[in-house]
């Protein structure tokens, strides 16, 4: 008896609407997925490597800066990690319904803010290392 499905994906749990819990649009190639799981994962691992970075500054390095300084540069870091955090899963989630729909992937912010967020830290460091 026919099911409806195609014999050449026998074997598949289902569609993929099914499985992309109601989005519409087709499953992308797995290895296309995972590749955006991969990029997912680094920013979050760059979203921890920041915090570390801002309590070794907060509290771990014994550091001869203005207390001023040393804060910014703390909550500039933690700053930046947080907007990470927030907006990668996001970005993750508009790459995978691009790529179910067939479309081209969406430009994002993230490179460019975290660029200059890292470059304003750079600043302040040395700024810091020479207002002490």
């Amino acid at each position: 008896m026919a099911t409806g499905r195609d014999p050449s994906i026998e074997g598949s749990p289902g569609t993929g609407d099914e499985r992309s819990g109601g989005s519409r649009g087709v499953e992308p190639d797995y290895r296309f997925t995972l590749a955006n799981e991969r990029t997912f994962l680094a920013w979050i691992r760059t979203a921890l490597a920041l915090i570390a970075g801002a309590v070794a500054v907060l509290h771990l390095v014994p550091l001869d800066w203005h207390t001023g300084v040393q804060l910014a540069i703390g909550f500039a870091l933690t700053g930046l990690a947080i907007v990470i955090t927030v907006y990668a899963p996001l970005r993750w989630l508009r790459v995978q319904k691009a790529m179910r729909r067939e479309q081209p992937l969406p430009m994002t912010a993230l490179p460019v803010i975290t660029a200059v967020g890292v470059a304003v830290v750079c600043a302040v460091v040395l700024f810091g290392n020479y207002w002490s």
